[in-house]
């Protein structure tokens, strides 16, 4: 049978798309970024415990005083992890998606409850959006509305769309026919008849939908965070990504607070708004415990909470900067700097992140895969990276998007991609000698994430140049890797795994590099420094630096153990540790006024 070539069908429509409808792309990205904003800045102006006070007493208006109290409790625990910032960030994205998806869901569902034809013109619809892969609606978000906040929110709002239109649709089709005869026989005009009669009735059932809509939304925050939403999704894949099981923990622990008191507020405020709910509620015997306020009390609890706040000066605040200093280049300008989860990546951003930040910049790191990363190179949205590898691994990324980029020159090199070995596996010294041991080593390569260009060029070239068909190549992460190497070393297992050089695994294990006589890896690639279009145009000092950047192995593979030795969630402190024993660097790599002069020798 013929294939049929859907991808490529679809790929072009996404291209027509994108070519010829940017400017309706662009008006919504201004909406959603415009309401996030907004809602943010609400819910990160007082100080955690104030806003979990608020938060509690809404609780507890609405279920009682056990749940109030469990509501503080839940943001306090959230404060205490030092994750605020991150809850509130998905907060307010869920928010926003949550409030665009029910004025998109409400109203179709209540179309589709009054049509048969529209019912069963949207039913293959929804099912499509609840049954695609969540991760595959990021593809588009990403291309339509570039990194960030606007794709995040675009996709979550998509993936939880269904349930809330077939809920409003079966909680108005579920409101008793003979009620909806008796207010026509009255001559009441359908409006008035949906407005009074079928919505209020299915309000129980609408709300559940609403419900699902919320918990879905939350679902969708942790792969939403892979294009740079950040928010307590952008933690849980920095844990994944860095197999971090504490951060990881502590990240899920903050979606769940969030989950379980979303849930519970809007399926109480449901029973509050809807008459059925109104009854059942009157009929159940009040106790201390489930006792509720009425609204005005629960109003001025949070007007005497805001005016306590206020005397004691805990409402959050701007502290303001200090006063400027000879070194204050940045002036507060805000730069991007995205970067993959390899350890010379991680040690280079934060490196330059300190760099910058004594130099008067405001500096913002992101972890993405690389597909996302240089995607948003090539949209603008951040503003550069240090590790790219070239012209070998990342050659694919430099063919599509290099007329995008800026090549700010290579600070290291050169690299080698190689497959590693234990030591211990004496009979194993070429990639040639893999090919007859498939079964000892298990026929698995262990390698890393999926996205990374070394990973292409051995399931592409390597395997097939040396006939290594009788091997599984396991995608994963650079941590996953580590670990699975940490564990058959310390059994003395039989394990072969993609690294590259420079890497501290080589000084923490003894491992061989297998020999690669026909060359298939390619020569060695240079560590480049890539940029958006005009990056250096627009800061022409960080340019200038960052072209002029170098590092020696000693150098590089010294701040990536000392970043190992801080441990995870410390690497910008491991790199002022580094920084101070390694004194005249700061002045060389980002000179002011003739420092880097002074200190040229350094290092």
């Amino acid at each position: 049978m013929p294939r049929l070539h859907l991808g490529d069908w679809v790929d072009s429509g996404v291209d027509w798309l994108v070519t010829h409808l940017s400017w309706l792309f662009d008006a919504v990205k201004g909406v959603v970024e415009g309401m996030y904003d907004g809602i943010d800045a609400v819910l990160t102006a007082p100080e955690p415990l104030l806003l979990a006070g608020i938060l509690a007493v809404l609780a507890w208006w609405l279920r009682g005083l056990v749940a109030g109290a469990l509501g503080f409790a839940g943001f306090a625990l959230i404060d205490s992890l030092d994750l605020w910032e991150e809850a509130m960030s998905t907060l307010s994205l869920v928010i926003v998606a949550t409030v665009i998806a029910l004025v998109i869901s409400v109203p179709l569902g209540i179309w589709a409850a009054r049509s048969k034809a529209v019912s069963a013109t949207l039913r293959p619809v929804l099912d499509l959006l609840q049954t695609m892969p969540s991760m595959v609606l990021l593809i588009p978000a990403i291309l339509f509305f570039g990194m960030g906040v606007p794709a995040g929110v675009i996709a979550t709002l998509i993936f939880a769309l269904a349930p809330g239109v077939r809920m409003t649709e079966l909680g108005i089709r579920q409101v008793d026919p003979e009620l909806v005869e008796a207010a026509e026989a009255f001559g009441t005009k359908p409006r008035d008849t949906l407005l009074r009669v079928q919505l209020p009735l299915a309000l129980p059932t609408i709300m559940a939908g609403v419900n699902q809509v919320i918990m879905l939304g939350l679902s969708m925050v942790v792969i939403a965070g892979m294009v740079g939403t950040g928010g307590l999704g952008g933690s849980v894949n920095e844990a994944i990504g860095r197999l971090d099981i504490g951060l990881g923990f502590e990240a899920g622990l903050g979606i769940v607070v969030l989950a379980i008191y979303l849930d519970r507020m809007t399926g109480a405020l449901g029973t509050r708004i809807s008459p059925l709910g109104r009854r059942a509620a009157a009929k159940v015997r009040p106790t201390v415990w489930s006792h509720r306020p009425r609204p005005a009390v629960a109003v001025v609890g949070v007007v005497v909470l805001a005016l306590v706040a206020g005397g004691m000066g805990v409402f959050g605040s701007n502290p303001g900067t200090a006063g400027a200093s000879a070194t204050d280049v940045g002036k507060g300008e805000e730069i991007t700097i995205g970067y993959i989860p390899w350890d010379e990546g991680i040690a280079s951003t934060y490196l330059w992140k300190e760099l910058l930040e004594q130099r008067g910049f405001e500096v913002k790191t992101t972890q993405y895969a690389a597909a996302p990363l240089y995607t948003g190179l090539a949209t603008g949205q951040i503003d550069f990276q240090t590790d790219s590898w070239l012209p070998t691994t990342h050659a694919e990324y430099w063919k599509k998007y290099g007329k995008q980029l800026d090549d700010l020159g290579k600070w290291y090199g050169p690299t080698s991609l190689e497959l590693s070995v234990p030591s211990y596996m004496k009979d194993v010294n070429t990639l040639a000698d893999l090919r007859a041991r498939s079964a000892e080593f298990g026929g698995r390569i262990t390698g890393i994430e999926p996205s990374a260009g070394m990973m292409g060029l051995l399931k592409d070239k390597v395997v097939k140049q040396y006939g290594l068909d009788g091997y599984r190549v396991v995608d994963g992460s650079t941590p996953a890797m580590l670990a699975e190497l940490k564990r058959a070393y310390a059994r003395k297992d039989p394990i072969v795994v993609t690294l590259w050089s420079p890497h501290w695994a080589y000084s923490e294990y003894d491992l061989k590099k297998l020999k690669d006589p026909e060359g298939a890896w390619g020569a060695g690639d240079g560590v480049h420094t890539l940029s958006r279009n005009g990056f250096a145009a627009d800061h022409p000092e960080v340019g200038a630096w960052l072209k002029d950047f170098s590092m020696t192995e000693r150098q590089l593979t010294g701040l990536e153990a000392q970043i190992q030795k801080s441990g995870k969630g410390r690497e910008q402190d491991a790199v002022r540790t580094w920084l101070k024993d390694n004194p005249g660097l700061l002045d060389r790599w980002a000179p002011v006024d003739g420092a880097g002069e002074k200190s040229g020798a350094a290092g």
